[in-house]
């Protein structure tokens, strides 16, 4: 059988012809049969909004071709965005929503399992929106916290809570151009209003709706989710740990958790080191028990618990494959319904989790906030029952693995930067302005099966790291860097440029730092507002040499997510565009006219080594505009590996 290259990484390679050895089907296969993919909705020309339809425009017709309900290509086009950010926003709010839950019951004694543990962001949080910390007990201020960020979901009057945040210049822009988000609830049911048929025909009107949607998810929903997971499982701190499908032991109980909520993943931390359940799974003849994750519940036991990772989003169904799973515990988002086959090979126990996730064929376990720990020790207990079912002739496991450094914050970048009595950003604006930083990026997103996995994060991180330019990533994308090993102090000296290498060293960080799960994709919006208030870099965040890429973006989280970045003043390189190739205006005012209502703009470049050198001419330019000194060692843009 011939190889097929599918991945930059060998793990990923090695567990997917392993995989075809037994005749898997995974998503790859899955792809290729799907193919031609409809250029039609691939453009964002086919609309199934109403039943009149579904309607499609022929991209190269000159003619004024319209739906029947006389809707164009940029209206169509238009609406489909609109609703794709509205799935976005869901999503990670949602998310936030029961955060926001779990901290009530933790709170109120009816979750005794959660406890508040960073009490100091507690305190500093309540202070922030008003509420009274002095003379007050820690859990009637989760209470009265609880409650205040509940409201932002559907309040009838004002804005999201932390739209304050953001720097003056940001928040008059949004201002101007009307786009400041009310309440999360509101401007999704808004988004699909306007997009019912019949409703709002203007590609401009519908956009800006978008953008305000998409502030919604940026500063209220993920800020709130990774605000109050911070809270009630502490805030990260850096940590060492591996990374990789190697982390799989032979010898051992293997559960992986995948999806995105911490709630039930933390418990499962808990449970995983205590010695009941560790003497259990040597009772079933193993020699222990390991946990590590897939995605974002991977990043989060990652940066606060040290536990490994297995791998990101296109790994998911190859860890199974291994032969080395013994259960899967998933939640919600980027959890393939092609799990349940791949498992049906195995022994792997697949086990959905939330009520809002559930698969065909799967088991489902109802898990029970009030005695979280139980149902943890439960269901690691059936992941032991489970490896004595093991086939062990069908085990084959990569080997690789890598060190990684992981949990970084906002918040803890200031005494890293600054020292532990002295935390300030300060030494990082210095830096930029002196020319040994040429700026910071924060590259994020997902993998895509359209594109060689990992391979567009790799490429680009690379380049950017050889111009002097920190990298903060969250998500797959961490990952995906992290199995290079660009996560670990020492990369600062393989192959940073020397101004960035000798930032790294003098601090004993890595080149890239992680900041989290894709909610936390909200840290980087703070850390921009913390160097906006250092001064010396621009008075509003759209004035900073910073950028953002997605080099592999896969979901509609994606699209809400670069959408709030360049709604924040965030120039976002993106790829695969999203559906709007097809729509002349709508393509325009993303990647053209929102620089002016907003101070960035889109970049939709397909080859990851194009678009981070103009990330770095992107960079260049914002320090000429703040008339920065010329960097230090590095001024050549073309410089390249």
């Amino acid at each position: 059988m011939a190889k097929r290259t599918i991945s930059a990484d060998p793990a990923t390679t090695k567990a997917y012809e392993h995989a075809r050895t037994q005749d898997i089907t995974t998503i790859w296969e899955r792809h290729e049969a799907m193919q031609p993919i409809c250029a039609f909705g691939d453009l964002g020309l086919c609309c199934t909004i109403c039943y009149m339809g579904p309607c499609r425009i022929d991209p190269f017709s000159k003619e004024d071709i319209r739906g029947a309900c006389g809707a164009g290509r940029d209206t169509i086009s238009a609406r489909n965005y609109t609703r794709a950010v509205a799935a976005g926003t869901a999503a990670h709010s949602d998310h936030a929503r029961g955060i926001c839950h779990t901290l009530l019951e933790a709170a109120s004694g009816s979750a005794p399992d959660y406890k508040v543990i960073d009490i100091e962001k507690l305190k500093t949080i309540g202070a922030e929106l008003g509420l009274k910390t002095e003379d007050v007990s820690y859990a009637d201020l989760a209470l009265q916290l609880g409650k205040r960020l509940l409201e932002n979901f559907g309040k009838s009057e004002g804005t999201v809570d932390f739209v304050k945040r953001a720097p003056k210049g940001q928040q008059d822009k949004w201002e101007a151009a009307g786009v400041i988000p009310r309440a999360v609830d509101r401007e999704v049911v808004e988004c699909m209003h306007r997009t019912h048929e019949g409703v709002d025909a203007d590609p401009k009107s519908l956009i800006l709706q978008a953008i305000r949607c998409a502030l919604a998810d940026g500063w209220g929903g993920s800020m709130m989710a990774t605000e109050l997971q911070d809270i009630l499982f502490g805030s990260p701190k850096p940590i060492r740990s591996k990374v990789n499908l190697g982390v799989l032991k032979e010898g051992c109980v293997n559960v992986v958790v995948h999806g995105h909520e911490p709630v039930l993943s933390e418990m499962l931390a808990i449970a995983a080191r205590e010695k009941e359940i560790i003497d259990y799974a040597k009772s079933k003849g193993a020699e222990g028990l390991t946990l590590s994750g897939i995605c974002c519940t991977a990043n989060e036991i990652l940066m606060r618990q040290g536990y490994p990772v297995a791998g990101n989003f296109l790994q998911q169904e190859l860890a199974i494959s291994t032969g080395a799973v013994d259960a899967m515990i998933v939640d919600v988002q980027c959890v393939m319904p092609g799990l349940a086959q791949i498992a049906e090979h195995f022994h792997t126990h697949l086990v959905t989790t939330s009520d809002k996730a559930r698969i065909p064929g799967v088991n489902h376990f109802d898990f029970h906030e009030e005695k979280a720990l139980d149902c943890a020790r439960e269901l690691l207990k059936d992941a032991a029952d489970s490896f004595a079912k093991r086939d062990k002739s069908l085990v084959d496991i990569p080997q690789e693995s890598m060190d990684l450094v992981a949990g970084f914050t906002a918040e803890n970048t200031f005494h890293h930067l600054g020292g532990t009595f002295r935390g300030t950003y300060r030494p990082l604006n210095d830096a930029i302005m002196s020319g040994r930083l040429r700026g910071v990026v924060g590259v994020v997103g997902c993998n895509n099966v359209k594109i060689n996995h990992d391979h567009n994060h790799k490429v680009m991180v690379e380049e950017l790291l050889k111009n002097d330019v920190l990298v903060v990533q969250t998500g797959c994308s961490a990952l995906a860097c992290a199995k290079a090993g660009w996560l670990r102090p020492e990369a600062a000296s393989e192959m940073a440029g020397k101004g960035l290498q000798e930032i790294c060293e003098a601090v004993g960080i890595p080149p890239v730092l992680h900041m989290g799960s894709c909610v936390d994709n909200s840290r980087i919006l703070i850390a921009c507002c913390e160097m906006v208030k250092e001064g010396g870099i621009g008075e509003d965040i759209s004035q900073l040499p910073v950028a953002a890429a997605a080099p592999e973006a896969m979901s509609e989280k994606a699209v809400a997510i670069g959408l709030y970045a360049v709604g924040s003043g965030i120039t976002t390189f993106y790829t695969p565009a999203p559906r709007v190739l097809g729509a002349p205006a709508v393509l325009d005012y993303l990647t053209n006219s929102m620089e002016q209502d907003f101070g960035a703009h889109w970049v939709f470049e397909d080859n990851p080594l194009t678009a981070a050198r103009g990330i770095i001419e992107h960079l260049d330019k914002k320090r000429a505009a703040l008339k920065l000194d010329p960097m230090m060692y590095n001024p050549d843009v073309a410089r390249s590996a």
